[in-house]
């Protein structure tokens, strides 16, 4: 089935634009950043899935606003710009990779839907309302699947 792309832009498209706001902080660089989100949604909507589209859309808004604020490396406007940059082209790579390796762990032993619920209230800010209306459960049932995931972690940390 093919992405309805604007369908995807009326409902993920507040979603996107805060995570664009997060990200550079400027209003017109993020209404431009949220539009290229969907742009290049329309150009591979054919090879896409219609499955999570939360995630999806989170992952593309993070990988335009942050190859934004790579091309802006050679002259920041704002020296907290040069910071976010630092933090997000950071080498670590045995770092990164463990991050990875526990978020896999995490994930795999939780609902997918719970990946999303994390994003969208722990990431994004927005309120156990707005990420309960989004991901279509109610309060106490996003109330409950971040109190699994937090178990989990705990579980997982502890080992």
């Amino acid at each position: 089935m093919a992405i309805d792309v604007e369908a995807y832009y009326r409902r993920y498209g507040p979603q996107v634009l805060r995570r664009c706001r997060f990200l550079l902080r400027e209003e017109g660089k993020a209404v431009d950043a949220m539009h290229d989100v969907f742009v290049q949604l329309l150009r591979y909507q054919g090879g896409l899935k219609n499955s999570a589209p939360s995630s999806l859309l989170h992952q593309i808004a993070t990988r335009v606003c942050l190859n934004r604020l790579r091309g802006a490396r050679r002259r920041p406007e704002d020296p907290e710009d040069e910071l976010v940059l630092r933090i997000a082209s950071m080498e670590d790579t045995e770092a990164r990779t463990a991050a990875r390796g526990l978020l896999d762990r995490l994930f795999g032993r939780v609902p997918a839907s719970s990946r999303d619920i994390a994003i969208l209230h722990l990431v994004d800010g927005m309120t156990l309302e707005e990420t309960a209306r989004e991901v279509g459960l109610s309060v106490s049932g996003v109330r409950k699947r971040l109190r699994a995931l937090s178990s989990v972690l705990q579980e997982l940390e502890a080992a």
